[in-house]
């Protein structure tokens, strides 16, 4: 589970600098600016927060998918075409090739930024937190990227935690982005940003590894279960 943790924390953590260039604006703009410094922090961690448990929920929906799949002998297959396909959508994104188009991505962008409309201008802690929910919702590959390392985990407990992980690693760069309302220097923003498609790339080889069942901490042997007959004379 740590090595899970692990992975998706330090996943968020990459991301973050994608995040920055994608919904930069909103963490910018979430209303705190005119409040005294411990309020200013609470309410840009309670934005972050509702983000989180964003993710987290999906983690819940993706991960009873995920238990199914376990539970119908598919986990050690689905892990290693996940990683496959993460696999192949980092090596497209180094390339500079278009990674993929998910159908009515559009239209869900629309909606979750009609949602986001309604909170962003109020500046009450109950709308900043709904605030960070709705931004949570907004359609980026790299939240569907950890959605399926989420529905690798095979367990709830395992996607709840892989979600919260990624989340909580991309707080650091926005918590100081809507601080500041500036961030480090756009040269090294994007460099770190050039890194992103090779940690996901790790985590790519990391579901692989961890679906062949080698039998090793990384990847455990996949139990099977003997059933023994009692006879009574």
């Amino acid at each position: 589970m740590l090595h899970i943790i692990l992975t998706a924390f330090t996943m968020g953590l990459l991301s973050s600098f994608h995040c920055i260039g994608m919904c930069g604006a909103i963490a910018i703009s979430v209303p705190v600016h005119h409040l005294s410094p411990a309020k200013k922090i609470t309410g840009i961690l309670l934005y972050n927060f509702g983000r989180t448990l964003t993710y987290a929920i999906l983690g819940a929906l993706f991960g009873l998918i995920g238990r199914q799949l376990s539970l119908a002998g598919f986990q050690q297959w689905f892990s290693i075409i996940a990683g496959l396909f993460i696999l192949t959508i980092s090596i497209q994104s180094v390339a500079g090739k278009r990674v993929f188009h998910i159908p009515g991505f559009n239209r869900v962008g629309v909606f979750v930024q009609q949602l986001i409309s309604r909170f962003i201008n109020k500046a009450s802690f109950g709308n900043i937190f709904l605030l960070g929910m709705a931004n949570g919702l907004l359609p980026c590959g790299l939240v569907y990227l950890a959605i399926t390392g989420a529905l690798a985990a095979g367990t709830i407990t395992g996607a709840i935690s892989f979600m919260v992980a990624f989340g909580l690693g991309t707080l650091p760069a926005l918590f100081l982005l809507s601080y500041f309302g500036f961030l480090i220097r756009m040269p090294l923003r994007n460099a770190i940003k050039k890194m992103v498609p090779y940690g996901v790339g790790v985590m790519g080889v990391f579901l692989i590894v961890r679906g062949l069942g080698l039998g090793i901490y990384l990847s455990p042997a996949v139990r099977t279960s003997v059933q023994t007959i009692i006879t009574c004379h």
